[in-house]
């Protein structure tokens, strides 16, 4: 596997990013009156709590990239505030998305940042894209809406995050498997995951 993932995936980009938390957006914004109170999918957390989650990880992506620290993440956070209705709590992820779209673009592509190991800008925006997408799955669960990840987006995701992920079924469906949302028709769910986004320590 090479770092844009296998075969000739390319490597994600800024838009990537900027075109997942559109699709967030486009699939809540229309639902911000309904009880975001609720728990959203599987998850512990409420479905208002998820997207400031959301919000904040592309946000502390976004300063991973910008700052490239080599031994840990920086010692900031994304605060939003608890009053803030869901609308405004989207606004934050479209604001941290096109955080994040700059900072990935505006870097090298061999630059390193910290996460876990060293890891290059597209590896922050298929982490980017991967918490939008499965988030936007979660919330969509708690508030009883049929929404799935982009085929197209899922693909390099898992490329990227997921380079063992079985091939021989739909690349939503892959996704959703690999972190532990739902079951294959020939594999259960899983109870413990993990992507890969820090590349292999250069000599």
């Amino acid at each position: 596997m090479n770092e844009q993932g296998a075969g000739t995936m390319r490597r994600l980009r800024g838009s990537d990013v900027e075109r997942a938390a559109a699709g967030m957006v486009s699939a809540l914004s229309p639902h911000g009156g309904r009880d975001w109170t609720v728990r959203a999918g599987s998850l512990d957390w409420t479905c208002r709590t998820t997207a400031a989650h959301v919000a904040h990880d592309l946000f502390a992506y976004a300063a991973q990239v910008a700052a490239l620290p080599a031994d840990g993440y920086l010692p900031l956070d994304l605060h939003v505030r608890p009053s803030a209705p869901p609308a405004e709590a989207l606004r934050a992820v479209t604001a941290s998305a096109r955080l994040l779209s700059t900072a990935v673009d505006a870097a090298a592509p061999d630059a390193r940042a910290w996460h876990w190991g060293p890891c290059d800008p597209a590896g922050f925006a298929a982490m980017g894209v991967a918490e939008v997408l499965l988030h936007t799955y979660d919330i969509a669960q708690g508030l009883g809406l049929d929404w799935r990840p982009p085929a197209d987006l899922s693909a390099l995701v898992l490329a990227r995050l997921f380079p063992d992920a079985p091939a021989d079924a739909p690349r939503p469906d892959v996704l959703l498997w690999s972190a532990g949302r739902t079951a294959l028709p020939d594999r259960p769910r899983r109870t413990t995951w993990t992507w890969q986004a820090a590349l292999p320590q250069e000599d």
